[in-house]
């Protein structure tokens, strides 16, 4: 984000709000900041840098056919109109201007992405394939375990603590998007692996690179703080050895454990809650998937599909 959009003070007031009182990811407000200074880079040129208050219908419409023009995406076009539509509902609530005129301008239209997932025997193949006689092939399994077993997010597995697990009872706390927590229930076979992992990795992973003890459950091979990238690399090796022709990211974990808990009977709300998403509607895409799951098994198994 270039410095002329941090100097604008309304911008940097939103911002400054979503960091304090909304509690969102510095990626996120990354994000917001990047798209305010891109609308505030088209209204320069068409001689209103700054001036947010005196911004059209008629401005906003000519933003988006230069993104068009442009060939933007258009989830990257909706991301940006929605950033500005917050900017404005927040100066509309702080009283700068009476009406927000992002409200008259309709979002693209997305297609609907189904989420990859993977079949349950992917998965039971991907948890078995880390070598447990190794002290980093014990914190793989565990990493695995964990991701399946909680449908955390890549984020919520790296800044996860020791006081947050409570292996005995087997929940785990974890903190979500906007500092939100909530407990979520591990399996057995992540509870044995974690235990495993934190007995015999590690311990020695720590004591072996002579690292000053730290909180954080998983480490990297020299026993500091492991990366959200390092986890996805991590994945890449058992994939990459699991043969599996799908893209799989930690993400699509988080898929999984999702769709397998509807297709074995769990009600949509439980899983928006084990999840940690704000809105029901946000989970509901996965009752598409499972839906989708039943007509091609009725298709490929009834006699007069």
């Amino acid at each position: 984000m270039t410095d002329k959009a941090w100097k604008d003070p309304l911008a940097e007031q939103f911002l400054n709000y979503l960091r304090v009182e909304k509690n969102d990811s510095p990626y996120t407000i990354l994000n917001y900041g990047e798209d305010i200074r891109a609308f505030s880079d088209f209204l320069a040129a068409r001689g209103k840098e700054h001036q947010w208050i005196q911004v059209t219908v008629l401005d906003i419409r000519s933003y988006l056919a230069s993104l068009h023009k442009a060939d933007m995406a258009r989830r990257s076009i909706a991301r940006r109109i929605s950033s500005l539509r917050s900017f404005y509902r927040y100066l509309v609530r702080e009283g700068k201007l009476k009406m927000n005129p992002f409200t008259k301008v309709k979002t693209p239209k997305l297609e609907k992405k189904l989420p990859v997932f993977l079949e349950e025997f992917e998965i039971n193949h991907l948890l078995e394939l880390p070598d447990l006689t190794t002290p980093l092939g014990k914190r793989d399994r565990a990493i695995l375990e964990m991701l399946y077993s909680t449908g955390c997010r890549v984020s919520e597995l790296v800044g996860l603590t020791l006081d947050r697990m409570d292996l005995s009872n087997r929940y785990v706390l974890l903190m979500g998007k906007g500092h939100k927590e909530r407990i979520v229930p591990l399996g057995h076979p992540c509870v044995r692996a974690v235990r495993d992992y934190l007995a015999g990795g590690r311990q020695f992973l720590m004591e072996k690179y002579a690292v000053k003890p730290h909180a954080f459950v998983f480490v990297n091979r020299r026993g500091t703080v492991i990366t959200t990238r390092s986890v996805r690399r991590i994945l890449d090796k058992y994939v990459e050895l699991a043969a599996l022709k799908k893209h799989v990211s930690p993400h699509t974990i988080r898929h999984t454990f999702a769709t397998h808990l509807l297709d074995h009977g769990a009600d949509l709300r439980s899983v928006q809650e084990l999840l940690g998403h704000a809105s029901l509607s946000t989970t509901q895409i996965y009752t598409h998937v499972t839906a989708d799951r039943i007509a091609s098994v009725y298709k490929k198994h009834h006699p007069r599909a």
